[in-house]
C-alpha cells in the first residue's frame, strides 16, 4: 500500500493575522473615506491643477525679487480678476444668446412635428414626435426627461457650485503659498539615501503635471477663440455661446473636441442651414487636425511624453472611474505614474545619486 501523505499544517502567528487585518480595514476605511469625501477630493484635485498652472507666475515674480508670499497674492488677484473681467465681458452676450436659444426651441419643434426643415425626416421617416407625446402622455414629463424634483436640485446644484468655487479659489491660495514648503518638509521626512530619488520624481511631476494643465487651458482657449470668429463670420446668432460650449469641452483628452464639433454643427445646421453647417464641419476637421500635430506638440513639448495608446487607454479608464473629471485627470496621473516607473526601473539595484 502507498504511504499516505503527511498532512502539513501551517501556522500563522497572531501578529501577522493583526497586520493583515489592519491593512485592511485601513484600506476599507481610505475607500469610505474617499466615497463619502468624493465633493471635497474633486474640489482639492481641481485647486492642484490651478495651482501648478498658475504656479509658473508666482515663481516669475520671485526671481524678480518679491517674496513668495507677495507673489502669491499678485498671481492670485490677477487670476481672479481676469476671470472677472472675462465673466463681465463674455456672460451678458452668453445669457442674450442662451436665452434667444432656449425661445428658438419651440420653432425647431414646430418645423419638426410638421416635417419640415433639417430635421423634418425625424417625424416623416421615424415618427419621433408621436413617440415623445405617447411617452409624455404615459410617464409625464417629469418621467420621461428625468426632472422629477427639477426645482430643488437645481437649487442645490447652485448652492453646491458657489462653495465649490469659494473652497477651490481658497485652496489654490494656499497651495501656492505653502506647496512647496509642504514637500520640503516631505522630502525632509525621507532617509537621506532615498530623499534625491524623491526629489528627482517630484520635480518630474511638477513638469509633466503643470506643462499638461498650462498646455490644456491654453489650447482650449485657442479653440474658443477661433470657433468665435468662424461662428460670427458665419453669422450665428449663438457665436459666444458656443465658443464658450467649445473652450470647456476642449479641456476633456481625445473626446471633448469631438463632442464640441458635433455639438455646435448641429446647432449652426438647424440656425443657418446646410451649406453654413458643412463649412462649420470642415473648420472642425480642420483645426481639430491642427491641434493635434501642431498645438499640442509645440505647446506641450517635452513636458508630457505619452504615447496615444497611453492617452486612449488612460482616458478611458479615468472617464469610467470619475467621468469628466476622470478623463480631465487621466493624462496627469499617466505621466505620474511613468515617472515614478520610470525612475525605479532605472535606478534598480542603484544607490540614488546625490540631487542636482
Amino acid at each position: 500500500m502507498a504511504k499516505a501523505a503527511e498532512e502539513r499544517v501551517v501556522y500563522f502567528r497572531p501578529k501577522t493575522v493583526l497586520t493583515v487585518l489592519g491593512i485592511l480595514l485601513a484600506t476599507l476605511a481610505i475607500l469610505a473615506l474617499v466615497y463619502l469625501a468624493w465633493h471635497i477630493i474633486t474640489w482639492i484635485l481641481i485647486a492642484v491643477f490651478l495651482a501648478l498652472a498658475l504656479n509658473p507666475a508666482v515663481e516669475f515674480f520671485q526671481r524678480h525679487g518679491l517674496r513668495r508670499g507677495y507673489s502669491t497674492a499678485i498671481v492670485f488677484f490677477l487670476a481672479v480678476g481676469a476671470i472677472a473681467g472675462l465673466g463681465f465681458l463674455l456672460v451678458p452676450p452668453l445669457v442674450d444668446q442662451v436665452r434667444s436659444f432656449v425661445d428658438y426651441v419651440p420653432k425647431i419643434v414646430e418645423d419638426v412635428t410638421a416635417g419640415r426643415g433639417p430635421f423634418g425626416f425625424l417625424q416623416t421617416n421615424y415618427h419621433i414626435v408621436d413617440r415623445v407625446q405617447e411617452a409624455v402622455q404615459k410617464h409625464g414629463a417629469g418621467g420621461v426627461l428625468g426632472i422629477t424634483g427639477a426645482g430643488l436640485a437645481v437649487a442645490r446644484g447652485v448652492l453646491t457650485a458657489v462653495a465649490g468655487a469659494v473652497a477651490i479659489a481658497f485652496l489654490t491660495f494656499f497651495m501656492l503659498l505653502d506647496g512647496r514648503r509642504l514637500v520640503e518638509r516631505f522630502y525632509n521626512f525621507l532617509p537621506d539615501k532615498n530623499r534625491p530619488r524623491w526629489q528627482r520624481i517630484g520635480t518630474e511631476i511638477h513638469r509633466t503635471v503643470g506643462g499638461y494643465v498650462t498646455g490644456n487651458i491654453l489650447i482650449s482657449v485657442i479653440a474658443g477663440t477661433a470657433s468665435a470668429v468662424v461662428l460670427f463670420v458665419l453669422g450665428s446668432d449663438y457665436a459666444i455661446a458656443l465658443a464658450v460650449v467649445v473652450a470647456i469641452l476642449d479641456l476633456i483628452p481625445l473626446a471633448g473636441a469631438t463632442l464640441a464639433a458635433v455639438l455646435v454643427s448641429t446647432v449652426v445646421f438647424v440656425e443657418l442651414g446646410w451649406i453654413r453647417g458643412v463649412i462649420i464641419v470642415v473648420f472642425f476637421v480642420v483645426y481639430q487636425q491642427l491641434e493635434n500635430h501642431i498645438l499640442q506638440p509645440v505647446i506641450y513639448g517635452r513636458t508630457v511624453q505619452l504615447s496615444p495608446l497611453v492617452v486612449l487607454v488612460s482616458v478611458l479608464i479615468g472617464a469610467e472611474l470619475a467621468g469628466v473629471l476622470g478623463a480631465l485627470a487621466a493624462i496627469p496621473v499617466a505621466g505620474i505614474i511613468q515617472a515614478v516607473g520610470r525612475e525605479f526601473l532605472t535606478n534598480r539595484g542603484e544607490p540614488a545619486p546625490e540631487a542636482t
